[in-house]
């Protein structure tokens, strides 16, 4: 079985990846975490897949698509009333990006 080692150096690079920063606690309890999910998936590759054929796409699923009808929609008003925050046309929603 692979053993994947989850350290310090391993997180701290995560962490940078995710832009998260943890508390020693939050950390201690993620890597004990991140390590226990990494060996299981690391138990994967015991099984024996020999007689397992292989499979592209596991599901026989074809796209499926409709024709585009055009129908009433929602009146803009009733849709607005109930809004927090809008203006004459359209939702007004807090700005995410400096």
């Amino acid at each position: 079985m692979a053993k994947f080692l989850i350290d310090d150096k391993l997180f701290s690079y995560l962490e940078d990846l995710s832009c998260l920063t943890f508390s020693d606690d939050e950390k201690k309890h993620l890597m004990e975490d991140l390590q226990k999910t990494m060996n299981g998936i690391a138990h994967l590759t015991d099984l024996n897949t020999d007689d397992v054929p292989l499979c592209i796409q596991p599901f026989d699923h074809v796209n499926v698509f409709r024709e585009d009808a055009v129908r009433t929609s929602l009146d803009r008003e009733l849709v607005l009333k109930n809004a927090p925050l809008k203006n004459e046309k359209m939702f007004v929603a807090p700005k995410t990006l400096e």
